[in-house]
């Protein structure tokens, strides 16, 4: 079996990515301190079309080997900043129109089965730290809150992991 090409696999250039109009979603990570984290969610970002990253605090920016490790170039396509806090990003983001959803395990939240994309609005979705997740006045700042159900012992998940899976499940609502 060949692997195929880029022009095979029908894949976007660099140029042509930035051009693409993107889904209304904005990631933001709030505290992340994994370089392999911030990788990852760049890649997942560039493979679902997501508009743009938000950085916040400790949470490493590129250029690094160790982002680009993972990232695979996705931090020359996807729109990224860091600000100071994730306080200033929510602001930020709010002020823009966004309903911002923290993706954390908290009284209340929505199984992420049972969440529905309204297509009229505009998403900034954030992820926590990995040991701490999102800090509780990021929560409280949040519209709400969605949380990936879980069956076996553990309960919780590596940050990368759970956002390709949150990513996917709102992106695979515009296709």
């Amino acid at each position: 079996m060949l692997k195929k090409t880029m022009e095979e696999l029908e894949r976007m250039s660099p140029v042509e990515f930035k051009q693409t109009e993107k889904l209304p979603i904005v990631v933001v990570l709030d505290e992340v301190r994994s370089m392999h984290n911030v990788g990852s969610v760049f890649r997942t970002s560039d493979g679902f079309l997501i508009e743009s990253i938000y950085l916040c605090g400790l949470t490493p920016q590129p250029p690094h080997r160790d982002i680009q490790k993972t990232a695979l170039g996705a931090t020359e396509t996807v729109a990224w900043k860091h600000v100071t806090t994730t306080q200033q990003a929510i602001d930020e983001l709010k002020q823009n129109g966004f309903t911002v959803i923290a993706i954390e395990q908290v009284h209340n939240s929505i199984a992420l089965n049972q969440f529905k994309i309204d297509k009229s609005k505009k998403y900034a979705i954030v992820f926590g730290h990995e040991v701490n997740g999102v800090q509780e006045e990021i929560i409280n700042q949040c519209d709400f809150s969605i949380e990936i159900p879980q069956l076996g012992s553990k309960h919780s998940l590596n940050i990368s992991v759970s956002a390709g899976m949150v990513i996917w499940e709102m992106a695979k609502e515009y296709l």
